[in-house]
């Protein structure tokens, strides 16, 4: 089997999926939404960015851009990893699992 020497670099995501992420971003409903739950209104300018660098690099294959691209999605996933799980997930079920369960008596808390 003939394998290319190198491949040609992609950007991590298709060029419309930056545009409609900055769509989204914008919208009535996110702002709210986001007004609502962090008190502030939402920064869209990345993923604008992140489209423009896409379409350059498409372009004109700038190393810039190509860049700037893999800059801003390293830093997209390294702020995901900073949420902390709201509960710890289990590494087994508990050891109860099997019996049925008393749907006789309704439990108070």
């Amino acid at each position: 089997m003939d394998r290319p020497a190198k491949a040609e670099w992609r950007p991590p995501r298709a060029c419309d999926n930056y545009w409609e992420e900055f769509k989204h971003c914008v919208s009535w409903g996110n702002g709210f939404h986001h007004y609502y739950t962090y008190g502030t209104v939402p920064s869209c300018q990345q993923w604008k960015n992140d489209y423009n660098d896409c379409r350059e690099w498409e372009e004109r294959r700038s190393a810039e851009a190509k860049e700037a691209l893999l800059k801003s999605e390293r830093d997209r996933v390294a702020e995901q990893g900073n949420f902390t799980p709201v509960w710890e997930l289990r590494k087994e079920p508990p050891g109860d699992w099997h019996l049925p369960l008393n749907q006789e008596k309704p439990q108070d808390s």
